[in-house]
């Protein structure tokens, strides 16, 4: 990993300055590799998993690692363009110009997850490539078919010093965050972007990191309570659950609670009137992620929580060799449950009942910045109450998810669920280096201003400018 990384480093100091023509054709090839093996890839998803639905899988890591791409092809020209900025007084009139250029920084490391294992390398490779850096991949261990054809294909598509990936476990994840990038990025669990963070930290490298954590759903006032169940069952129930921004809780107004619990039954069951067999049905990632769940079902349950399983078919999931794993709605909760206390990543959905807006909000901030918020309601004022008095990394109104797939915006976490973000222009920026330019105006500025000593009454007028509120 060290040669792989000072090659591309040498690459990239020899390529300077790097063209849009040349970020432009990587962000093609970068698009023709996942579009040219895309059955490969939803084949090589399933195979992890035991089985991944092949129609998600097109929609969300091969559709959805193709459209940031597209995105930064239209936007590109605009994002790159140096930023004229204002010179202050009387510099601006003698003739002093200021801009910001954005320079790649060089070759960007990406720790991808296993929940959406092409996305989630090929979101971050859009970025980087548009501002013009090489790329180092470190798949996941969990994965194990997919890192295989990003490296059986890549090679198709991109020299080693453009485009690499690398796999491993721990130790190999462990090693490649200690390298000395220009900049990494993380996606995974809140308590291994600490480890991130710690390793990168020698080297002083820029890190972002994309965490998780427990994502609210509130049912506010004046509902639409059937849609609003259909839309948090559907986000709950993509990928089977395992999705940093799935809605982690629900909040209902206790009145509510019985309706909202009736109505998530009865969405999921629509969705998915079987499981065992259908294939639009994703399993869980691995035995020990299963038996995790399991255990936290238990432990709620030993706790006092009562819990019903969705399984409109009455499928035997004991004595099926699946790792299928149908909703689990989970009300009576309380604090000291696990699954109260760690973020989910499956398909359990936990009911807290409230009573009062602000009881909602006193319970989000007395626990760490969730990455994603949903409110869904149409009282104007709860809203902007709900915006305004909590604090995550991103919201989506009146439905779930659905702010991480707009290219313009931002994504990112705050605190617990993560540090920096992008997508779009943010992206581009994230992994560029802002470069403060300024020309001087040929007058003899400083002697103007009365700069050089012997000081005297042009300096005294310049800091009694200065200070004007």
């Amino acid at each position: 990993m060290d040669a792989l990384l000072a090659a591309q480093r040498a690459a990239f100091i020899a390529e300077l300055p790097v063209t849009l023509a040349v970020r432009k054709d990587r962000l093609r090839r970068a698009a023709a590799m996942i579009r040219d093996h895309a059955v490969r890839f939803c084949d090589a998803l399933s195979d992890d998993f035991g089985h991944r639905s092949r129609d998600q899988s097109m929609l969300t890591d091969i559709g959805g690692s193709i459209a940031p791409i597209a995105h930064a092809l239209k936007k590109l020209d605009g994002w790159a363009k140096p930023e004229k900025r204002a010179v202050q007084f009387p510099l601006g009139l003698l003739g002093a110009r200021a801009w910001v250029e954005y320079q790649p920084k060089g070759v960007v490391g990406v720790i991808a997850p296993w929940n959406f294992p092409v996305n989630l390398v090929m979101g971050p490779v859009a970025g980087a490539f548009a501002a013009g850096n090489r790329v180092m991949v470190k798949a996941s261990e969990f994965t194990p078919a997919t890192a295989a054809l990003f490296e059986e294909v890549v090679g198709s598509y991109f020299a080693p010093d453009e485009l690499a990936f690398v796999s491993g476990g721990p130790e190999v994840g462990k090693a490649f965050a200690a390298l000395p990038f220009d900049h990494l990025l993380f996606t995974g669990a809140t308590g291994i972007g600490r480890h991130i963070l710690h390793a990168a930290a020698d080297n002083l490298t820029p890190v972002t990191l994309e965490l998780g954590g427990k994502s609210p759903a509130i049912i506010g006032a004046d509902v639409d309570l059937a849609r609003a169940t259909e839309r948090i069952a559907l986000g709950k129930m993509l990928n089977a659950g395992q999705i940093c921004l799935a809605p982690d809780y629900v909040l209902v107004p206790a009145a509510q609670e019985r309706a909202l619990v009736d109505g998530l039954t009865a969405a999921a069951s629509a969705m998915y009137p079987t499981l065992l067999a259908n294939p639009d049905y994703t399993a869980i990632i691995n035995d020990r992620h299963y038996q995790r769940l399991t255990d936290w079902l238990d432990d709620a349950r030993d706790k006092g929580a009562r819990i019903e399983t969705v399984n409109p078919a009455n499928e035997d999931f004991a004595g099926s060799n699946s790792r299928k794993m149908p909703l689990h709605i989970v009300t009576d909760v309380t604090d000291d449950m696990v699954l109260m206390q760690e973020e989910i990543f499956g398909p359990i959905l936990p009911v807290v009942r409230y009573d009062g807006i602000d009881a909602v909000i006193a319970r989000i901030n007395r626990g760490p910045r969730p990455l994603g918020l949903y409110h869904f309601g149409r009282d104007a004022d709860e809203r902007r109450r709900v915006l305004d008095r909590t604090i995550s990394g991103g919201v989506t109104l009146d439905d779930v998810l659905f702010h991480v797939s707009m290219e313009d915006l931002p994504f990112g976490g705050v605190g617990p669920s993560g540090m920096g973000s992008y997508h779009g222009v943010d992206g581009f920026r994230t992994f560029s280096h802002a470069k403060a330019v300024f020309k001087q105006a040929r007058l003899d500025v400083a002697k103007i201003a009365g700069l050089k000593p012997p000081y005297g009454k042009a300096l005294a007028a310049s800091v009694k400018r200065q200070m004007k509120a």
